[in-house]
């Protein structure tokens, strides 16, 4: 099989396409009485599309032939490219890539770039094997990433795996593979460390894409980064931040995961006298009752329209915009001589896709079948714990704790706490975490504690742990902490709520104690009673204190204190604390 781009210069094919274009033979697909939003000159006009095999061969005035083998009538309709997701994870939808892409494709999105960083930080070099084999077979097409931190954050934590520079070497020689993925690492990368400057010039070497993680970075730190070679960011923080990195020249892949940012992110791009050729959007992380509900690209470029971006600006970045961040003039245009991914709509509005063509045939039933190795099914192999285990010791009648304040932006905090029995009792206000590394190491829970997190009620327990993926436990009390996090470990990996000492909602994720390998409205149903559950637990205070915050309170590499095995993980200070318990004297 001849490999993307290249298969649009099979010279019959061509031969073909030229011919249909001048009249002397039909098309194999004639597309009647759309208006085509056309995104070379931003117009919305009139046209007929004429098809051979995967490719267009003529956008020519409406209603002038009508010879073809096929003809569809998008009267009242508007044809579009398909749409192209440049930064997300599958397994944040907590499916496999084949229940995934039967959700995106009937939606328009035609093309997603995938990091599979959270198989590879739990299975390794089998976790990239998988997402390779997946998009081969898929009716989607996937871009795979060669993931560039596993681990995120390497001294900090523990995961399943650890990608060197030779081992990602060897990654993206691999064809399947179209870049480096978010380089997550971001201290590394500005300071030259050792490890991170032998991926990111491995990158570089590679003459892919090396997509970025720029977190917080501003200024001085920011300049470094791009210099570094890094091309890309989807962590956006603000309107100034999304401008500042814009002026520095990176390619913006706008997420739609954190949608209280995008009204002002709207209103930025929109007072700019044209929508710059460097944004692009993304969906990063999509909960599969969201994706099933709302959709994910398709439901970016949704917001932002209805946030006063304009309609073809909006299109333009979720398509020709991503086309040309990822090299391929095939995609983006629905123009003679380009790929046929069409999505005939009714508007762009709402983008509510009535007709969706991949290379020029209408998308055929995906199924949600599903392949994955049997060893994906055993990365939650940990001992029942006792509720012993979520008890912090200490002497003294008081003492004084390091804590991790606040959500996302996290800080650095402090909270004494009173010591009954030898026990440490959490203060008023403060609620437990615990990490338990569920990859080979040391599986004793190693606590600590979060303050401003909310007053909680019960626990959570979760495999979905970024982006180690260790077993994380949040709660009060012992008792409901160890309720929960046995209820993970018996469903294999995935999520548990507890309360009054026993589990009240399970959400089962298997394969790698990441994703289901169930329909998508099964897993949806199950996400939303557990969501319901937790609304019991604690009461969330968006945008910062919300249920997925609770998944990111591990993700080492970014700035301020995170839990991890390892204790509570400063990477860009440098710091790691093996137990939260400060010593006497110390600031």
């Amino acid at each position: 099989m001849i490999p993307e781009p290249q298969d649009l210069n099979v010279p019959e094919l061509r031969d073909r396409a030229v011919a249909a274009a001048r009249g002397d033979a039909a098309f194999d697909v004639l597309i009647c009485g759309a208006t085509l939003a056309d995104l070379a000159t931003g117009e919305l006009r009139p046209a007929d599309i004429g098809l051979v095999g995967p490719l267009i061969a003529s956008v020519h005035p409406a209603g002038q032939r009508m010879d073809a083998t096929e003809i569809i009538d998008a009267t009242g309709l508007i044809a579009a490219p398909g749409l192209i997701d440049t930064h997300m994870h599958v397994e944040s939808s907590m499916v496999t890539p084949e229940t995934y892409a039967a959700a995106v494709l009937p939606r328009g999105v035609t093309t997603i770039v995938w990091d599979p960083h959270e198989f590879g930080n739990v299975a390794g070099l089998a976790g990239v094997e998988y997402a390779l084999d997946s998009a081969v077979r898929s009716a989607l097409r996937i871009l795979p990433l060669a993931p560039s931190c596993v681990p995120s954050a390497p001294g900090f934590e523990t995961t399943g795996a650890d990608f060197v520079p030779e081992v990602i070497a060897d990654m993206l020689e691999r064809p399947g593979i179209h870049g480096l993925a978010e380089l997550m690492d971001m201290r590394g990368v500005t300071s030259r460390a050792e490890r991170m400057r032998g991926i990111v010039q491995t990158g570089l070497a590679s003459g892919k894409p090396l997509c970025g993680h720029a977190r917080g970075l501003t200024g001085a730190a920011l300049q470094a980064y791009a210099a570094a070679g890094v091309s890309s960011d989807h962590e956006i923080t603000s309107a100034g931040d999304l401008m500042e990195k814009l002026r520095a020249g990176l390619t913006i892949e706008l997420r739609g995961s954190h949608p209280y940012l995008l009204p002002e992110c709207a209103a930025a791009l929109q007072a700019l006298p044209q929508m710059p050729p460097t944004v692009t959007f993304c969906s990063d992380d999509v909960f599969p009752d969201d994706l099933l509900a709302s959709g994910a690209v398709d439901e970016m470029l949704r917001r932002m329209i209805a946030h006063g971006l304009d309609p073809m600006r909006a299109l333009q970045a979720a398509s020709l915009n991503a086309a040309i961040r990822l090299g391929r003039p095939d995609l983006g245009l629905i123009a003679p001589g380009k790929r046929a991914d069409i999505v005939l709509l009714d508007d762009l509005e709402t983008f509510r896709a009535r007709h969706v063509l991949r290379d020029g045939a209408a998308i055929a039933a995906t199924g949600t079948g599903s392949r994955f190795p049997d060893a994906f099914l055993e990365t939650c192999a940990l001992p029942a714990f006792r509720a012993e285990d979520f008890i912090l010791r200490a002497d003294g009648e008081t003492v004084r704790l390091a804590t991790i304040s606040r959500p996302r932006f996290t800080e650095w905090g402090e909270a004494l706490a009173e010591v009954v029995d030898g026990v440490v009792l959490p203060p008023e206000g403060v609620t437990m975490i615990a990490v338990i590394n569920r990859h080979g190491g040391n599986p004793a829970p190693k606590l600590g504690f979060l303050e401003n997190w909310g007053q909680w009620d019960g626990a959570f327990a979760t495999t979905i742990s970024h982006d180690s993926h260790n077993l994380t436990v949040f709660g009060k009390r012992p008792e409901d902490m160890v309720a929960a996090a046995n209820a993970v470990i018996e469903a294999r990996g995935g999520m548990a709520v507890a309360r009054a000492g026993a589990p009240v909602a399970v959400l089962p994720l298997p394969v790698a104690g990441l994703v289901s390998d169930a329909p998508l409205p099964q897993v949806a149903a199950g996400l939303a009673a557990l969501r319901d559950a937790m609304d019991q637990v604690v009461s969330w205070e968006p945008p910062y204190l919300t249920f997925k915050a609770l998944v990111g309170a591990t993700l080492a590499c970014n700035a301020g204190p995170h839990q991890t095995d390892l204790g509570i993980a400063d990477s860009h200070a440098g710091i790691l604390l093996p137990s939260p318990i400060l010593p006497e004297g110390s600031g």
